[in-house]
């Protein structure tokens, strides 16, 4: 069954400056975010394939989303993150249900390609929740510049029913990265790691 979806919000954070110095390009992160309604509200369900189902609807939806946020073709996307919230009626598998079996295959398929683990995060909690939606490179987990998180936050979400789900994308890493590592200009791309 679809996702039942009572509110998109996106979020656009641009930053022009770190430490009185332009960055240029600017660096832009956006965040787009479903609040939908939770099928499994208030009771247990052994089989959560419809969240699961769901996950998958909403990967696209929000990669999309995110994407023109950015104004800049997926392949260009340098870095991505995904979160849940659940409202107090609902459990953390239900959030796990939406971001980790099928929610990555049509974000990468937006992207063009992202070998790398999608970092995440899920908890509970009520109206106007925040969540650091955790952010790495789409494809080497080893690019230090790119260890970041985005809040997120809908002021009236989730109700108890409800989940807040998000998908954060960047077009850069931390602005002024100077702490080493594997630069995105080494990944060599074999196992999402380097």
């Amino acid at each position: 069954m679809p996702a039942v979806i009572r509110k998109l919000v996106t979020i656009l954070d641009e930053t022009r400056r770190e430490m009185r110095r332009d960055l240029s390009p600017p660096i832009r992160r956006a965040v787009a975010c479903a609040v939908i309604e939770n099928p499994f509200a208030g009771r247990f369900e052994a089989d959560l394939s419809e969240l699961i189902g769901q996950g998958e609807e909403l990967g696209a939806l929000l990669a999309e989303r995110a994407i023109a946020a950015l104004g800049i073709p997926g392949e260009r996307v340098e870095s991505f993150g995904k979160a849940a919230v659940v409202g107090e009626a609902g459990e953390l598998e239900h959030a796990a249900a939406l971001l980790h079996p099928k929610m990555g295959a049509p974000v990468r398929a937006a992207l063009g390609k992202g070998p790398a683990l999608i970092p995440s995060a899920k908890k509970a909690g009520g109206l106007g929740t925040a969540i650091d939606v955790p952010l790495g490179h789409k494809d080497a987990a080893f690019v230090r510049s790119h260890f970041d998180a985005i809040e997120a936050r809908v002021p009236d979400a989730p109700r108890a029913h409800e989940i807040l789900l998000c998908l954060a994308l960047t077009d850069g890493g931390r602005p002024l990265p100077r702490i080493g590592g594997l630069g995105k200009d080494q990944i060599e791309g074999r196992d999402g790691l380097r």
